[in-house]
């Protein structure tokens, strides 16, 4: 397997916290992971300045330049696949992605999302995870399908909520988290470890559970 065997493309919206993680992770040892493009769906983003101080190919594919969500995501689509990648990676993309553009990226497709899966899905998990009363909180990584943060999960990790939390504190503390386990999951994929079949996570042909693998049981056995 040559040292960037796995072609990437990253959707993002904001910031792009975890696309920098994933810069990171590509140049280090043993991360078979080329970044091919950093797509946006809105201009003047940090995470387009990240892309481009790693000289990374970066486009603007603006959805509020079109009809609707079909028209977009066939937009969307075609942009990807210029770049023909392995798998894309939606890192912090705030849109909600259309069954015909889910089911064009079957088992290529993956996200990343701030709870522990499947509480909480959908905006604001930091608040919501502070007024349920969990005393755990976390973030996870899911294949995508068309039903929203509903995809099948592949690894978690969590934290503790603390009583004098606020919903920032622990938004950061749930990002350094994130941070760790995105680019790992990513890599298995590039390793072909990681598959989807038959809407089930199998990681070296092993079918996960339903919640997908604890990340500080993994580090624990590695």
């Amino acid at each position: 397997m040559s040292s960037k065997s796995a072609s990437v493309v990253i959707l993002i919206s904001g910031s792009g916290s975890n696309l920098q993680a994933i810069i990171d992770a590509t140049q280090t040892d043993n991360y078979p992971v080329n970044i091919a493009a950093v797509i946006s769906n809105r201009h003047n983003i940090k995470g387009l300045e990240r892309a481009e101080q790693a000289n990374i190919n970066s486009v603007v594919v603006d959805h509020t330049q079109f009809n609707g969500r079909e028209d977009f995501d066939q937009a969307l689509i075609k942009q990807i696949d210029y770049y023909q990648p392995d798998l894309v990676v939606l890192a912090g993309f705030m849109r909600i992605l259309t069954r015909d553009f889910v089911e064009h990226y079957t088992g290529r497709l993956i996200n990343i999302h701030p709870a522990l899966l499947p509480d909480f899905p959908g905006l604001n998990t930091h608040e919501r995870a502070i007024e349920s009363g969990v005393q755990q909180h976390g973030a996870s990584v899911h294949f995508v399908t068309a039903e929203v943060d509903g995809g099948p999960i592949v690894l978690q990790a969590d934290v503790p909520v603390k009583n004098d939390d606020t919903a920032e504190k622990l938004a950061q503390r749930v990002l350094q988290q994130e941070h760790l386990i995105y680019p790992l999951a990513i890599k298995w994929f590039a390793e072909k470890r990681l598959v989807l079949k038959d809407n089930k996570v199998l990681l070296d042909d092993v079918v996960l559970p339903e919640t997908g693998l604890n990340y500080a049981q993994v580090v624990e056995n590695q």
